[in-house]
């Protein structure tokens, strides 16, 4: 009998922890980087798969500046908080967040498979606020108590983490409750560690009776390798919905040619762009900022260069709002 875990546990165990070991993998120089000096509170967590790629020797490339921890994260920008979006003002039960009509978000886990320097929820308290055996009957009654919730979101951290008999039971409860008519999971699961895309997780989101969605998160055309290519071809194959939210982010997409690579990508290997998000300001991302005007620009680019279904919306999120923010 085979006690072996999965593919896609034993590559989230081998992925990179030590600045150094990246930097030994991409043959740089760690004394030539302006690196944070320790990063304990939000550590370096990087997929084997999604180091390799990036470009060998450049400390520019788009893909390792999303996760390399720098000393820019220091600095201090007005404006930027613990809480830039509002969660905890919205958390109506515990791992529970009801922001916006019709729909719930839950905490269903803390941990990611990859820690993006960028990341809104990188101070969230996850501890307090994730779902645990007790939390999850409150979080089902809270849901079953209110028939205008139409559709559940699956977020965290990121659901795909959870093994797949904890995803499942989890899965089936929300399914199980009658006026619930959409499932929707935010992941970069599959961009990130696409072998977590397994016959057993198809086969777990194909057998739900509500349509399904997959939020995934791309940011550049370089992260979309063929190996993603084919776990979202697997996911398409089971009849899910997928979409892609990106972020525009100082240095890794804020030019007309990476959006457009980007979006081109995306519809290639069968995932419509959705949202385009303006930087959430969490502290310690202030770096990443892209300016409103520049952003404007951007979109003026993609709209004269796409047709509209290749267009992302350019959003930001407002605490106390009861939609996100279109920019137009």
């Amino acid at each position: 009998m085979n006690t072996q875990p999965p593919l896609w546990q034993r590559q989230l165990a081998e992925a990179f922890s030590s600045v150094a070991e990246l930097c030994r993998h991409l043959q740089l120089d760690p004394a030539s980087l302006p690196l944070l000096p320790h990063c304990k509170e939000f550590p370096l967590r990087v997929p084997r798969g999604f180091a390799d790629c990036m470009a060998t020797g450049d400390p520019a490339d788009p893909l390792l500046r999303q996760v390399l921890p720098l000393q820019d994260e220091l600095a201090h920008y007005p404006g930027y908080s613990h809480d830039p979006v509002g969660d905890l003002n919205a958390a109506a039960a515990a791992g529970v967040i009801h922001k916006y009509r019709g729909r719930v978000l839950l905490i269903c886990t803390g941990a990611c498979a990859i820690n993006c320097r960028y990341c809104f929820r990188r101070h969230f308290p996850y501890a307090e606020q994730q779902l645990s055996k007790p939390k999850l009957q409150q979080a089902l009654a809270y849901i079953s108590a209110r028939p205008e919730i139409e559709e559940v979101i699956l977020s965290g951290g990121d659901p795909l983490l959870l093994n797949d008999d904890k995803l499942k039971a989890l899965l089936d409860a929300v399914a199980g409750i009658p006026h619930v008519r959409r499932i929707r999971l935010h992941s970069r699961i599959p961009v990130v560690l696409p072998a977590r895309v397994t016959p057993e997780l198809l086969d777990t989101l194909s057998n739900l009776p509500q349509a399904v969605v997959l939020v995934l998160h791309a940011n550049h055309a370089n992260e979309l390798s063929a190996d993603v290519a084919r776990a979202c071809n697997g996911l398409k194959q089971r009849n899910v919905t997928l979409l892609n939210q990106s972020v525009l982010l100082k240095g890794v997409n804020d030019d007309c040619q990476s959006l457009l690579r980007l979006n081109e990508r995306l519809f290639s290997i069968g995932v419509l762009p959705y949202y385009l998000h303006c930087l959430d300001r969490a502290a310690g991302v202030g770096h990443f900022e892209v300016p409103a005007q520049r952003a404007l620009a951007l979109m003026q680019c993609l709209q004269e260069q796409l047709p509209g279904y290749l267009v992302p919306k350019l959003v930001k999120e407002q605490a106390g709002a009861a939609h996100k923010i279109r920019l137009a």
